[in-house]
């Protein structure tokens, strides 16, 4: 769990969201309005390829930032069940992230926060860094993670709205706050 004392003005939030809905989208839209007004926004977008001579797409994470692509997800072959997630391909993209947050951005937004982060690892240090930082981070949680999220979070994890307006809104005011912290 976050502690209180470990950052002046915390800020991070999850849009909820079910299964199925097209939570990139809306998130792609708050980005681009947000960089339209200057803001320097990084983090990652998931992008799924369907693979025509596989049972299941490609997962990749595509930065916010620079627009480069980090595969995520591994082929486990023909009837395989169970996780895809390379965890190899999300520690890169966290690696590469933290770098992002070093140099120096306004806000940070992350795909998801699901089963990587609410098993300790994913974007969890990520999302400490940014805080340490103050810079709002905002993410999108399904109902199965958000006990997850709202233990990693306390008294800051936040739930909103999935709309687009919801997550602008917060993004503004969020972004407010923190330049007037600074």
């Amino acid at each position: 769990m976050l502690q209180h004392e470990q950052f002046d003005i915390p800020k991070i939030a999850a849009m909820s969201f079910d299964k199925g809905k097209a939570i990139d989208a809306v998130l792609e839209e708050i980005i681009c309005k947000l960089q339209a007004r200057g803001y320097r926004v990084a983090g990652y977008l998931q992008r799924e390829t369907a693979e025509t001579d596989s049972c299941c797409s490609i997962t990749d994470l595509e930065s916010i930032a620079k627009g480069t692509k980090i595969r995520i997800s591994q082929a486990l072959g023909p009837g395989a069940r169970g996780c895809r997630l390379d965890g190899n391909g999300l520690a890169e993209a966290s690696s590469a992230l933290i770098g992002e947050l070093e140099e120096g951005i306004d806000l940070l937004i992350l795909n998801r926060f699901g089963k990587g982060e609410s098993e300790g690892q994913g974007f969890r240090a990520v999302i400490q860094k940014a805080m340490e930082l103050n810079i709002p981070v905002l993410t999108a949680v399904r109902d199965a993670y958000r006990a997850s999220w709202e233990e990693f979070g306390g008294e800051y994890a936040q739930i909103i709205s999935h709309d687009n307006n919801g997550g602008l809104d917060w993004c503004l005011s969020s972004l407010t706050s923190a330049q007037a912290a600074e």
